[in-house]
C-alpha cells in the first residue's frame, strides 16, 4: 500500500515572538513494514537554523531556531509513504505469563527495549483501578497477541468516542471514570492498564486512511494526527500495534511517525517561546492510497 500523507499545523499568536525554538516530530518513520519515500517539510517564517536528528527511541526530529518576529508559525508536512505489514499469528504468541516474565527479566537497554515501557512516565501513571481493569479481561494463559486484540475491542465497546470532550492535558483517569475521550485517551488508558498487570506498551503518534476502502466503515481519528499503543509480544514477535480507539491491529490502515512512553515523548511540535495570551492552533490532516 502506498500513501501520499498531508499533514499542516498552523499557531496564530496573540502578541509578536521572538528568538522561538522548536523541536518537530513530523516526519514518517521507516522501520517495520514501512518505507518513508519521500517527504518535504515546509516551516513559515523560515528558519534561521535547522537540524535533523533522531531521539533516544529513534523518531526523526527537526530542531528549528527562528529569530525574527512573528506572529503565527506555519509546518506543512508531505510524504509519500509505502506500507506492507503482515498480520501476526496471534494464537501462535506467548502467553500472557510468560510476557510478564520475560519484560521483567529483559536487560535490553535500546530504546524499543521492553523495560523502558514498564512503569509510569511522565502522564501515563499505574493506578490500581486501571490495573484492575486489564486484570478482569486478560487472563495469565491467553496468546498475548489474542489477549491484546480482546482487551483492544473491550474499551471500544466502553467507551464513547468523543471529540472536544477532554484535551491533551485531560488526566487518563478523567477519561477513564467518564468512559470517553478520544485516541490519545484510549491510548493512555490502554497503556496505563497493561503495564498495571507488568506487560510493555509503548504510545504511538501516526496517521490513518482518511478515506476507507469501498464497503468499510469510516474509521474514527482519521481527521487528525492518531494514536494507538505497541504491545511487546516476546523476543521472537517482537513488537505490534493495537488500535483501541477502533478494535484491530495497527496494519496497512497505519502510518507510524514516532513511538514513545507516552503522548510527551512523541507531541508533533515541542517549543520555548515567550507570548501573552492565549494561541490559537490549527491541525489537518490527509492520508490518501495512490497505489
Amino acid at each position: 500500500m502506498i500513501y501520499d500523507l498531508a499533514l499542516k499545523i498552523g499557531y496564530e499568536y496573540p502578541s509578536d515572538v521572538k528568538d522561538a525554538r522548536h523541536i518537530l516530530r513530523v516526519r514518517p518513520l521507516t522501520e517495520r513494514g514501512q518505507r518513508l519515500v519521500t517527504n518535504r517539510l515546509t516551516i513559515t517564517p523560515q528558519p534561521d537554523e535547522s537540524r535533523a536528528d533522531r531521539d533516544f527511541f529513534g523518531n526523526a526530529l527537526d530542531h528549528v531556531l527562528i529569530l525574527p518576529s512573528h506572529d503565527g508559525l506555519s509546518v506543512t508536512m508531505r510524504a509519500r509513504v509505502e506500507v506492507n505489514r503482515a498480520r501476526p499469528d496471534l494464537a501462535a504468541t506467548p502467553d500472557v505469563a510468560e510476557i510478564r516474565a520475560m519484560a521483567a527479566a529483559a536487560r535490553d537497554s535500546d530504546g524499543d527495549g521492553p523495560m523502558h515501557f514498564l512503569g509510569d512516565s511522565r502522564i501515563v501513571r499505574l493506578s490500581e483501578p486501571l490495573t484492575a481493569y486489564a486484570a478482569e479481561t486478560i487472563k495469565d494463559d491467553q496468546p498475548i497477541g489474542e489477549a491484546m486484540l480482546a482487551f483492544s475491542k473491550r474499551i471500544r465497546e466502553e467507551f464513547d468516542y468523543a471529540p472536544g470532550k477532554t484535551t491533551v492535558s485531560t488526566p487518563l483517569e478523567d477519561a477513564f471514570a467518564r468512559r470517553e475521550g478520544v485516541c490519545q485517551d484510549f491510548a493512555h488508558i490502554m497503556i496505563a492498564a497493561l503495564r498495571g498487570i507488568g506487560l510493555p506498551a509503548a504510545y504511538v503518534s501516526g496517521f490513518l486512511r482518511t478515506t476507507p476502502p469501498p464497503g468499510k466503515p469510516r474509521l474514527e481519528g482519521a481527521d487528525a494526527m492518531h494514536a494507538w499503543v505497541d504491545v511487546w509480544l516476546g523476543p521472537d514477535h517482537g513488537w505490534a500495534g493495537f488500535d483501541p480507539t477502533n478494535a484491530m491491529l495497527a496494519l496497512d490502515d497505519h502510518v507510524v511517525v514516532a513511538v514513545g512512553r507516552d503522548y510527551g515523548d512523541v507531541a508533533p511540535i515541542d517549543g520555548v517561546l515567550i507570548t501573552a495570551g492565549p494561541q490559537k492552533t490549527t491541525h489537518s490532516v490527509d492520508m490518501k492510497e495512490v497505489g
